[in-house]
């Protein structure tokens, strides 16, 4: 019999439609003669799945599942690219664990920390991974021009510690502009970070491990046509996307051992993507890691896959079964 697998989208954040266009790019991926899929919308409480004629049916939260022409159908799996709380933070993860039910990306711990950004960059840090220098803020915390410039300098960033799409980022070049820049990131997320600006080539690189193998895929180099890589840049074409990468055979290298050892020392499960910022002498710097990257055709995970002469369909099938 097909395993049924619901591909989880949605979720409370301003990355709700993200999130869905990834949601479809997952479903047009799966194998549908091995798999039934399901794309189900997460928003706050209310949990529906999309059913083929075009009506939606409840979820029932108590074992997650539904009825279907008067029948329950109870999901063998779950895809989860919902980007953003509640899952890409963990919460999520502790249902499925609770219920049973195995997904495609890592564990409750794992995706706390990275959804944590400032806890994740300290956690790697401690390991050897060189990070930018950054502050942590707490909404209602009262903090000076003057300590950020200190501490941090200009220009630099100011971004939501949780959050995802550059949704509340603000490239800050003026003492005039941090204050406006730390209140829209609260507006994403109760945590700020203070990161110093790095100039360089922005690097990302995906990778996924089974039981059986592990694969890095090749690296995309993001050259963005606006100040950074904003939303604009990201999904309104205001970017060139080049993969593979125009980088020296020795980073290459390096950028592939340490986004396998990032992997590894996460303990990540499924497709991950970790974010570089390469400065003078060919520094690696850690932007971040995303464990619920964007599954878009367009995304740089797609890119990547069809750039190393892989299929999607074929690593989502090796994802899937290796759950099991």
């Amino acid at each position: 019999m097909k395993r049924t697998i619901a591909i989880v989208g949605g979720g409370d954040t301003s990355e709700f439609q993200v999130s869905m266009c990834s949601a479809q790019g997952v479903y047009s991926f799966i194998d549908k003669e091995k798999y039934t899929p399901y794309i189900v919308q997460m928003c706050g409480r209310d949990w529906h799945v999309q059913l083929p004629d075009g009506t939606t049916a409840p979820i029932d939260r108590n074992d997650f599942s539904f009825l279907l022409n008067g029948e329950k159908v109870v999901f063998d799996f779950a895809y989860i690219t919902i980007h953003g709380t509640p899952g890409e933070d963990g919460r999520l993860q502790g249902y499925f664990d609770m219920l049973n039910i195995p997904y495609s990306c890592c564990g409750v711990l794992t995706a706390a920390l990275t959804y944590n950004k400032f806890a994740c960059n300290q956690y790697l840090k401690s390991f050897g991974v060189r990070i930018a220098r950054s502050l942590l803020l707490q909404k209602g915390q009262a903090v000076s021009d003057e300590y950020i410039i200190e501490r941090i300098g200009l220009p630099c960033f100011i971004k939501p510690n949780m959050g995802g799409s550059s949704f509340g980022v603000t490239k800050v070049k003026t003492r005039e502009q941090i204050q406006p820049a730390i209140a829209k990131a609260y507006k994403e997320s109760r945590e700020a970070v203070v990161e110093t600006f790095l100039k360089g080539t922005e690097l990302t690189c995906g990778c996924y491990k089974t039981r059986k193998k592990g694969v890095v895929f090749p690296i995309t180099e993001v050259v963005s046509h606006n100040e950074y890589f904003d939303y604009e840049a990201k999904y309104n074409g205001k970017s060139d996307e080049i993969t593979p990468a125009r980088i020296s055979e020795g980073l290459h290298n390096r950028l592939v051992q340490l986004t396998s050892s990032i992997y590894d020392l996460l303990k990540a499960r499924g497709i991950i993507r970790v974010d570089y910022i390469i400065t003078s002498g060919e520094k690696i710097n850690l932007l971040e890691v995303n464990t619920t990257p964007g599954m878009t055709p367009t995304s740089f995970i797609p890119q990547q896959v069809r750039a190393s002469g892989l299929d999607m369909k074929d690593i989502m099938t090796e994802i899937i079964e290796n759950a099991f």
